[in-house]
């Protein structure tokens, strides 16, 4: 099916392609925002040019006020557009911060994972599970992790086929598509922040750090995912066992 897909799409422009795949997984595709600069300049393509495709956001609870601030600024831009939003199961949140308390994700990469986990990767896991095509935001230059994205991915975690339409585009040419189309953006990323997740989980970078060396910072490099993206089939059963 990927090879197909990939085929499919060839000398499409990226609106080309969210529409075509639109028609073809009608129903049954959505697109995951966290508001950052690529998933504004994605969700602008489908509000834009009123593509139906499902948009949708995991609030973790832990956002920045300027996340909160750009999620409304693109629903005014944007008029009758819809977001939908999920959230983390109340009681799994209590339990693990009534254990741990509020900031256990600093104590070691178990803990973090469990809080990814819970905030982001279970909700999601929700959302997918009615869906064929996840779309998503990531771009190849973002980490070493991301070198090799391919526009059509299997996420064997989540057992969906994933499209990645930004896999090729640079910082600044996203930078540049916003600007040139008046998209909303955090303004946390004029403040140095590039990649922005949770408050507590997110810093502003120097010119010549890595632009995902804020997120996880306490960490050791190689451990820079929240498990959105980085799933494996072993653990499929874990995650199936928490979203059924």
């Amino acid at each position: 099916m990927i090879p197909q897909l990939t085929l499919e799409i060839e000398n499409k422009t990226t609106v080309e392609q969210l529409q075509y795949l639109a028609e073809k997984f009608a129903g049954k595709i959505a697109f995951s925002t966290s508001f950052g600069q690529e998933d504004q300049a994605i969700t602008d393509m489908i509000f834009r040019n009123n593509i139906p495709i499902s948009v949708f956001t995991l609030d973790t609870g832990r956002f920045f006020p300027e996340t909160y601030k750009v999620w409304q600024k693109t629903l005014d831009t944007y008029p009758g557009s819809r977001i939908e939003v999920a959230f983390p199961d109340a009681k799994q949140v209590e339990k693990m911060v009534s254990e741990k308390g509020p900031f256990s994700f600093y104590e070691s990469v178990e803990n973090r994972k469990e809080c990814c986990n819970i905030r982001k990767v279970y909700p999601l896991g929700k959302v997918l599970i009615d869906c064929e095509l996840w779309i998503t935001g990531l771009r190849a230059e973002q980490s070493q992790a991301r070198a090799e994205l391919q526009y059509f991915e299997l996420d064997a975690g989540f057992g969906i086929t994933k499209y990645n339409p930004l896999k090729d585009w640079s910082l600044p040419q996203t930078v540049e598509y916003l600007k040139a189309n008046n998209v909303p953006y955090n303004e946390l990323h004029d403040k140095g922040f590039i990649s922005i997740g949770c408050q507590p989980c997110t810093r502003a970078i120097s010119a010549d750090e890595d632009i995902r060396a804020g997120r996880w910072w306490w960490e050791d490099k190689s451990k820079k995912e929240c498990g959105l993206h980085d799933t494996k089939e072993s653990d499929v059963k874990v995650k199936v066992g928490k979203i059924m």
